[in-house]
């Protein structure tokens, strides 16, 4: 009995140790069948999404291109650099050494002629004044007294000459009478004077005052204040931190004009009266008309330059002094006769194919068409375009790498612009 209860039991361990190969089969199967249809899932939306979003139409800025005649600066004959220059600005300051009691600007305020810009303590001023319109009072009250004397002393010498000559007064008598009207006749001629001192020391009194009051020397934009309440300005610097010499610096607008420096090997291409083209570098998009005001005539040695002054035809609150200028000069001869006029579009709306160049016209229904088109000469900022391309045809500027013929895009109207 015992063998037979052991024989049993190992059959019974066995049975529970012995590998069920079907059903770990059935599992990896499953495994497989899964990680299959995950890879399949994955495949399908990667395809999707390349389809939906990967080959969406790409957003473009575009330019249209213009017959090169239609454009100013397409007949440029010299590029330069410069800088936007106010011939009138001043730094306002005190006549005299004073506190500052109230400042009346701000930077970009414009002010008039003769405004008020601050005043100072004025203190002293006002009594000198009314210590001199008293002197003048004195002097004027002094006058009267004497001139009135004079009219007595004037009766009484005619009295007295009249006595002497029906000789009832002696001649003694009567010279004493002239005397006394002689002196003070020279007594009145000091009084007068004296009231001309007394004037005069009120007008230099009312001027001290007014020095006090800091004017405007003419119309303007206030581009810096210097000064604040409680500092102590003056005309010239005293050497100390706490001195201005300066309430703030007005420009007067309307006398801006352009700098730039020529080099002199191409200085011959210049000359008064001479059209211009402007470009800020704040706003490259916008053509400013300028002429050429006059040639300095001295050439700096150290840069081999000479400078060149370029009047701004038409004035603009968005130019302002030390900006940064780009200036094409223009030849102002006319076109000859029978002479190549292609369009002009902006560099950057080219891509390079070998000795010519390529472009990508927007189609009216949204697509791109690649044109190969033959280039001519660089003017200013544009690239002139010989054939392949007609005046009015919009081109796309900066074309992406991966950008290519039937392409459809989206037009950025905001980025768009003209050459």
């Amino acid at each position: 009995m015992p063998d037979g209860r052991n024989d049993i039991e190992r059959a019974e361990l066995l049975r529970q140790l012995r590998i069920d190969r079907d059903g770990v089969g059935a599992r990896r199967s499953r495994k497989l069948l899964v990680l299959v249809a995950a890879v399949v899932l994955a495949a399908l939306g990667g395809g999707l999404w390349f389809v939906l979003v990967g080959r969406a139409a790409p957003a473009v800025r575009t330019v249209v291109a213009r017959a090169a005649g239609d454009v100013p600066g397409a007949g440029s004959v010299l590029d330069a650099s410069g800088f936007v220059t106010a011939r009138r600005q001043a730094t306002v300051s005190a006549k005299i050494t004073g506190k500052v009691t109230e400042v009346l600007i701000e930077e970009g305020m414009r002010v008039e002629a003769g405004a008020v810009l601050a005043r100072l303590d004025d203190t002293e001023a006002r009594a000198q004044l009314a210590l001199a319109r008293a002197q003048l009072a004195a002097a004027t009250s002094q006058l009267a007294e004497i001139q009135a004397r004079l009219a007595q002393a004037e009766r009484d010498a005619a009295r007295q000459q009249e006595l002497f000559r029906r000789q009832l007064v002696s001649a003694q008598s009567m010279e004493a009478a002239g005397a006394e009207r002689d002196t003070l006749r020279a007594r009145l001629a000091a009084a007068r004077e004296q009231v001309n001192v007394a004037e005069e020391s009120v007008r230099v009194a009312s001027v001290q005052l007014d020095n006090t009051v800091i004017r405007a020397p003419f119309a303007g934009m206030v581009v810096a204040k210097a000064a604040q309440p409680g500092e102590i300005i003056s005309p010239i610097s005293a050497g100390g931190g706490f001195t201005r010499t300066g309430i703030g610096t007005i420009v007067d607008m309307d006398s801006l004009e352009i700098q730039v420096d020529v080099n002199e090997a191409f200085i011959n291409r210049v000359r008064p009266g001479q059209p211009v083209e402007a470009t800020l570098n704040a706003y490259p998009d916008w053509k400013i008309p300028a002429n050429v005001i006059a040639i300095i005539p001295t050439a700096d040695r150290s840069k081999a330059t000479v400078k060149v002054r370029i009047a701004i035809e038409r004035g603009d609150g968005r130019i302002v002094p030390d900006m940064g200028v780009r200036v094409a000069f223009l030849d102002p001869a006319p076109a000859r006769a029978g002479a190549t006029q292609g369009v002009l579009v902006p560099a950057d709306a080219l891509r390079a194919n070998g000795a010519a160049g390529v472009v990508f016209v927007v189609a009216e229904d949204g697509t791109v068409q690649r044109r190969s088109v033959t280039l001519g000469a660089t003017t200013g900022g544009g690239r002139e375009v010989l054939s392949g391309l007609r005046a009015g045809e919009r081109v796309v500027l900066s074309p992406p790498a991966a950008l290519d013929d039937g392409d459809r895009v989206t037009v950025d109207d905001a980025g768009a612009s003209r050459p």
